[in-house]
């Protein structure tokens, strides 16, 4: 189904993407700040990794973005990978020199897909146009958690710990059989 959001047309996907599903491919962003594709998908391969959607526009995730600082830095050293995804709320978010300014502001430093087109709101299945969002995977690269809104990073929490802790466990088992 076709809609109109915002002035851009976008195609709306029925179900919401399941836990267990596998974490999408990252195409089609319009643009990339921080890295390239390449390098998103490669560092997040085979580690925890939390997706998060997020606009110019949105207050919330303004006042979100330290907390999901504070987990990307705190947690990187134990293998967690954070990817940023701009999704334009309105017509005016798609002002990338906007997006740039408020990557800078609000120190966002993990690789950041510009989603202008809405493909990886597709690809992610984020029908409703939820920010923010966040999308947490396990090592083997499936969701085990989609929080949305005020509250998400609050209802995410304790799936990041499991996830984490799954992920430490592992690798001390790899490290205790090489």
């Amino acid at each position: 189904m076709l809609i109109a959001d915002g002035g851009l047309l976008i195609e709306v996907n029925a179900m919401p993407m399941r836990i267990g599903t596998e974490m999408p491919p990252l195409d089609n962003a319009t643009e990339w700040f921080n890295a390239t594709q390449a390098h998103a998908e490669s560092e997040s391969k085979g580690r925890p990794t939390l997706v998060h959607f997020w606009a110019v526009s949105c207050g919330i995730c303004k006042d979100n973005m330290p907390r999901v600082n504070e987990w990307r830095d705190a947690r990187r050293e134990e293998g967690l990978r954070v990817i940023a995804v701009h999704m334009p709320r309105y017509e005016a978010d798609t002002n990338v020199e906007d997006v740039r300014e408020a990557i800078a502001k609000y120190n966002i430093t993990e690789p950041c897909a510009i989603d202008n087109m809405h493909r990886l709101r597709e690809a992610f299945k984020n029908e409703q146009g939820y920010v923010p969002a966040y999308y947490l995977f396990d090592a083997e690269g499936k969701l085990r958690c989609f929080a949305a809104g005020e509250r998400g990073l609050d209802m995410l929490s304790s799936a990041l710990e499991r996830v984490m802790a799954s992920a430490q466990k592992q690798a001390a088992q790899s490290e205790a059989t090489a």
